[in-house]
């Protein structure tokens, strides 16, 4: 026993020399520390305005010693990226914390990413940030490494902003995190707005899961589409997205095999979804799919597409319905459809800007599911009952909670697994942050049907 203690801190002296804090506070010297960075580094970012074009950060972290970039002072270091690309980040294990980020190309065509992460950079984690204004704030994608292509498993988004300033004016693919292949991703508590495609297809996505991926998890989101524009073609959360040629889906990247199944397994629960002019959640090929207790507002619904869309729809509660389309199959139990928009004014406060205090009578949602072992949460983090459970993203029978932004400033810098729904009490509570002020559609416009939905 005397010999595992004293191997055991030997190990964790050696731990403590190879960690590193180094402080930055102009753009060379955070690009220095980035391209110098060893594992255990702990990148920190003094107050102020960092422009760059972008880094490279291709060290190798590892469970113990991962390489943290964060701000001293939660999103007060802001990053401005003119160019293409922000982060590239191909080592495992690199988290981002507490900063605020925002793409200021003179053409959106030029500002693609903030992050790009790809190849064998598991573990990648961002979180209690805001990323502004580029065509996608995150894109994931495997690399061919060696012989064989190696996909970024096991990322985590959570606790973000995710935004953008204005309709983005180009014809790229416009999809606010775009995960392409890749397993066991997780996109938690994350507040997802305003995002809008201006040039050919007028597509855009809050958040998708595809081309071959597995295992991804979408929960405890708010995701309002816009809060203002009627225009182009906005859809939520969706498994599968647009589609994938078939040289980018694993596991064939093979231009002659076609990609049969966007996404395996995938899980989307306890989803506030808000004034998309498509649907709220988009099943595109994806298998044993899992859409749990989420509420959508001003929404077409959900739709599970083509033969290989399968799974389940438990416990949601929609405006529109719940579609399969063109051999798509699901089991529908306990969900509330064709929701109107006076019924949701009628139970929240306002709920077109994602505020979903209780003002009304919700008795006829509360304790109308049934329970789920995948589901033992609420959008708050509040735990569920053991036995039946109210339908949608919130579980009433524990009272109201804020809903309005999920994102905090707590936690930047400190204990990497803080629950972001937690407030410092532990009510599991969310507190508003000062995004969430919105400015609603207008009424008029959506009792008109001032909405397109797309021919996909």
């Amino acid at each position: 026993m005397r010999s595992l203690r004293f191997a055991l801190a030997l190990t964790l002296v050696s731990a403590s020399a190879h960690a590193r804090v180094v402080q930055v506070a102009t753009p060379a010297e955070l690009t220095a520390a980035i391209t110098a960075a060893v594992a255990g580094d702990e990148i920190v970012l003094a107050d102020g305005t960092y422009v760059l074009t972008g880094a490279t950060c291709s060290a190798v972290g590892t469970a113990a010693m991962p390489i943290v970039v964060r701000a001293a002072n939660a999103k007060a270091a802001k990053i401005e990226f003119n160019g293409a690309e922000g982060f590239k980040v191909t080592g495992a294990y690199w988290t981002f914390d507490g900063l605020d980020i925002k793409g200021v190309c003179a053409a959106d065509s030029t500002c693609e990413h903030a992050f790009h992460v790809s190849g064998a950079a598991h573990h990648f984690v961002l979180r209690n940030s805001r990323v502004m204004d580029f065509n996608a704030q995150l894109k994931a994608n495997a690399s061919m490494i060696g012989a064989g292509y190696v996909t970024p498993n096991n990322g985590l988004i959570e606790n973000n902003e995710i935004a953008d300033t204005r309709a983005r004016n180009t014809s790229n693919p416009v999809t606010k995190l775009n995960i392409d292949t890749g397993e066991d991703w997780v996109i938690r508590s994350n507040y997802i707005h305003d995002f809008e495609k201006q040039q050919n297809d007028y597509v855009s996505y809050g958040a998708f899961f595809k081309s071959g991926s597995k295992r991804g998890i979408m929960e405890r989101n708010l995701v309002i589409c816009s809060t203002a524009s009627t225009s182009g073609y906005r859809i939520g959360l969706s498994l599968g997205g647009g589609g994938t040629a078939p040289q980018f889906c694993a596991p064939a990247y093979n231009a002659g095999t076609p990609c049969s199944i966007e996404h395996t397994g995938g899980i989307i629960r306890n989803n506030i979804v808000v004034n998309c002019s498509d649907v709220g959640i988009y099943l595109n090929k994806a298998t044993d799919s899992h859409l749990l207790y989420n509420t959508l507002i001003e929404t077409t619904g959900i739709d599970f597409r083509y033969a290989a869309s399968t799974g389940e729809a438990v416990g949601n509660v929609l405006s529109s319905i719940i579609r399969n389309r063109e051999g798509g199959t699901s089991t529908q139990t306990a969900n509330v459809e064709n929701v109107i928009l006076g019924m949701f004014q009628m139970w929240y406060r306002m709920p077109l800007t994602g505020d979903l205090h209780v003002t009304g009578g919700v008795g006829t949602l509360i304790g109308q599911g049934p329970s789920d072992p995948l589901v033992t949460d609420d959008y708050c983090g509040r735990p569920r009952p053991a036995g039946a459970l109210t339908i949608g993203a919130l579980e009433h029978s524990l009272g109201s909670c804020e809903t309005t932004n999920p994102t905090t400033d707590a936690g930047v810098g400190g204990d990497a697994g803080t629950d972001p729904g937690e407030s410092s009490e532990g009510c599991g509570c969310r507190t508003s942050g000062g995004a969430g002020a919105l400015i609603p559609f207008s009424v008029v416009a959506l009792a008109l049907g001032v909405r397109r939905r797309r021919r996909r």
